[in-house]
């Protein structure tokens, strides 16, 4: 075979479409694009934003299928941002068979995705995500009686070094330049101030005397690894069952776990409804940051059996200015969390919603916000979580989850990468999974139904 030599000659302008080279496409974004089409996702969201769209005048915008599958895309391959999104897409041909884009038409810019996402109200996206749970319905892959909850925080876009004083509106440097002039120190200079800021004590940055001016959503928050930022709170509700996120609601980050728990468990139940599923939470599994008395009392309530942990303390409990009902409520809690039905799901917590943290967050591209203000945060996230319930989706259906997946399992030993073996080895996984979890659950003949006990 003789060497090939690339051409250094600039190409003729006009190139015919029926000599451009075909792409064979994606065989996962085809079969995605088939689990869509096969539910009339493209029908639904368009019925869905018609009423903020004007009727018959100026001139067609974006599709809000495009809308959606361009935000599917930025979690399937790890994009934060909406310019890295438009990038990718307009750079690879199989995303633009994804969208429905040939090779000669352009695809959406980043300003688009803008325009859209500020048309379109948070309400809108919910929907969207409850038709993602819907196909689950649909494919029997959505159960939702076991669920557990946790949260992470998310960077917001904001730095440190950009917050103001609330009552003042100083920003960090001029705030140290009067408290240096009241210690005594007369025109400081830059180095003047970081010797001072070095030595002084007691040096603390509040969310009640602190903002960001251009994002007054975030809050100053102690990341995972130790590091100070400005931060959301994000919560996810697993289904213990089949690994779906039932829900997953965005918070400012100084809102305690035990607060927007029942916030989550709603909209979890709230979209069960609109997915079509008749089931009920019956069981919540959090860690020992979800403990209240107030939270366990509203769970036990709405007929939701708790398997929260408690958190340790020296003196013991005092329930002579508490009611009694909290009092019988955290005993049932206590009393579950010593059975062996408590410490399995507690294990199956931990390894499910860390492992949808970890799809979301770090694979996904979701544990930096590239956009401001909580709407637009949790208008994002949302997409996000609903792009990895497809994941899951593909994952049990096709036996890829990601892109990535398929050539991933093509370096496998050969034995393990034929279709036989793979549908074999996940039929059994799955009965397995399903056998242990059924064994660990205790039978309850009595099921009270999710609406408040009378007083």
């Amino acid at each position: 075979m003789a060497l090939g030599k690339r051409r250094r000659e600039q190409q003729s302008l006009l190139v015919a479409t029926t000599s451009l080279p075909q792409s064979p496409g994606h065989p996962f974004y085809e079969k995605l694009n088939r689990l869509l089409g096969e539910s009339r996702f493209d029908d639904y969201v368009e019925e869905l934003c018609r009423p903020h769209y004007a009727d018959g005048q100026g001139r067609p915008g974006i599709p809000p299928g495009v809308y959606f599958r361009m935000l599917f895309v930025g979690y399937f391959e790890g994009l934060e941002s909406q310019r890295a999104i438009a990038w990718r897409c307009s750079d690879s041909r199989s995303l633009q068979g994804f969208l429905g884009y040939s090779i000669t038409d352009p695809t959406p810019e980043h300003s688009s995705l803008t325009v859209i996402r500020q048309r379109l109200p948070p309400s809108i996206h919910e929907q969207v995500f409850a038709k993602v749970l819907a196909i689950a319905q649909e494919k029997k892959l959505l159960k939702g009686k076991s669920t557990a909850v946790d949260s992470t925080l998310i960077e917001a876009e904001a730095a440190m070094k950009s917050i103001v004083r609330k009552d003042t509106g100083d920003d960090w440097k001029e705030y140290l330049r009067k408290l240096a002039i009241e210690s005594g120190i007369e025109n400081p200079t830059d180095d003047d101030l970081r010797k001072f800021d070095q030595q002084r004590k007691d040096k603390k940055v509040s969310n009640d005397d602190w903002h960001h001016p251009h994002d007054p959503d975030a809050r100053i928050a102690k990341m995972k690894d130790g590091t100070t930022h400005l931060a959301y709170k994000t919560e996810h509700a697993v289904d213990l069952e089949t690994d779906m996120i039932l829900a997953a609601g965005v918070y400012p980050a100084d809102e305690g776990d035990a607060v927007t728990l029942p916030q989550t468990l709603a909209l979890a139940q709230t979209n069960l409804v609109l997915s079509g599923s008749e089931t009920e939470i019956r069981e919540v599994a959090a860690d020992k940051g979800y403990h209240s008395n107030e939270t366990v009392t509203w769970c036990d309530s709405v007929g939701i059996r708790t398997y929260i942990p408690e958190r340790e303390s020296r003196w013991g409990r005092r329930w002579t200015d508490k009611p009694e009902e909290e009092k019988a409520a955290v005993y049932k809690n206590r009393r579950r969390m010593k059975g062996k039905h408590g410490k399995a799901l507690g294990r199956l917590r931990s390894e499910y919603t860390e492992r949808s943290f970890a799809h979301v967050c770090e694979t996904g591209g979701a544990r930096r916000s590239r956009l401001r203000g909580l709407g637009n945060v949790f208008k994002r996230y949302l997409m996000y979580v609903a792009a990895r319930n497809l994941g899951v989706m593909m994952r049990a259906l096709f036996h890829m989850g990601t892109p990535r997946s398929l050539p991933a399992a093509g370096k496998a030993s050969p034995c393990a990468s034929s279709g036989w073996f793979r549908r074999w080895a996940d039929r059994l996984e799955s009965r397995m999974a399903r056998a242990a979890f059924h064994l660990i659950r205790p039978p309850s003949p009595d099921r009270t139904p999710l609406v408040p006990r009378a007083a």
